[in-house]
């Protein structure tokens, strides 16, 4: 056991509105493979977190616990992430300047570009290309997030016994987890991260951020329809979006629920392509090609096709496990194949390790 760095050892901690996830993945010094130690969810109740906010965050502290119980999980660094309109990503072009002078001038330049207080955000940046083009101006992607919204993360973390390390942005756990998993092909990749309340676009031109927006809506839709449709509670409502069981057979007729997730579906993917068309027309001669889907609800019957015949792309649902190491003694493949988009932003986290930029 000596071969592994316990020293940067962390785990990854993605605390989404209907679940959260745990992930340990180990690597060994002699083999450049990634391995998974630990995964484990826990289901949240719907009001726990509304729109983005923490309505209740003794039962998400609980959740935490009872994953790091279970999972007889010992390591205490955490890397979580945020998302949704407390956070602002964009990349913008500066004069060209070394890392250090960023650093010192970042504050002032982010004023620009962001519509919150910069005192009331956490910022960070990254060199897109560091040598510039050849107006000599570089690309910098600008990440900006509220305090309120980092503490409020930070503090839940604490409660629950960790130490909170690291905070990602969900979008770039997506594409951490997609960069070690495919080979993307030249040119624009769309990356869409499908979770219950929001959508996190990520648009990769040659490996690099061209695009991010979040949508605030997401698979909780589906279920709100179905419930408003047939006037049954919440959960009965989740149930049949995701299969129902033999109670619900004989109760509801199976083509109202299609019928309910292909409406949705197709309001959704709409929503998709209008925030990819606006990008698409600011760049000239650029067009994705491929999709990947990640997140609990792009499960949904009928959405991934959806979001291809509005955008023309080829749609694919990602797997998180596709170069990871896995012992299908201690972990269910099955139960991995049918989690493994809902994995997509707690692998990206868990690949992260301390002191990473």
């Amino acid at each position: 056991m000596g071969l592994f760095s316990r020293s940067s050892r962390t785990i990854g901690l993605d605390i989404g509105s209907s679940a959260v996830k745990v992930m340990e993945l180990e690597k060994d010094k002699k083999d450049p493979k990634w391995r998974l130690r630990s995964f484990g969810l826990v289901r949240l109740p719907p009001e726990a977190i509304v729109d983005g906010a923490v309505m209740n965050a003794s039962v998400i502290v609980d959740a935490i616990k009872e994953l790091v119980n279970k999972h007889k999980i010992k390591v205490k660094d955490v890397v979580s992430s945020v998302s949704g309109h407390s956070v602002i990503i964009k990349r913008i072009n500066l004069p060209l300047m070394s890392q250090e002078e960023l650093e010192e001038s970042i504050q002032w330049e982010a004023e620009q570009y962001i519509p919150f207080d910069a005192n009331d955000v956490n910022i960070s940046f990254q060199i897109l290309n560091a040598q510039g083009d050849e107006a000599g101006q570089m690309s910098v992607l600008l990440v900006a997030a509220r305090k309120e919204l980092v503490n409020e993360y930070q503090s839940i973390i604490q409660e629950a016994g960790l130490t909170p390390s690291v905070i990602d942005i969900d979008c770039f756990a997506v594409e951490n987890m997609f960069t070690l998993n495919y080979d993307p092909p030249p040119g624009a990749v769309g990356l869409l991260n499908i979770g219950a309340s929001s959508i996190n676009i990520n648009v990769l031109y040659d490996g690099l951020t061209s695009f991010t927006r979040d949508l605030n809506q997401g698979g909780r839709q589906f279920t709100e329809e179905i419930q408003r449709n047939l006037n049954i509670s919440y959960e009965e409502a989740e149930l049949l979006k995701v299969g129902g069981d033999t109670r619900d057979a004989d109760a509801v007729v199976p083509e109202e629920i299609e019928s309910i997730l292909s409406d949705v579906s197709e309001t959704l993917a709409t929503e998709i392509q209008r925030s990819l068309d606006f990008h698409l027309s600011q760049t000239p001669g650029l067009s994705i090609q491929k999709m990947y889907l990640a997140g609990g609800a792009s499960r949904t019957p009928g959405l991934a096709s959806a979001i291809g015949r509005r955008s023309g792309a080829d749609v694919e649902l990602v797997d998180p496990f596709r170069r990871v190491e896995v012992d299908e003694r201690a972990f269910n493949p099955r139960f991995l194949h049918d989690i493994a988009p809902q994995a997509a932003v707690v692998t990206g986290l868990a690949l992260r390790r301390l002191g990473d930029t």
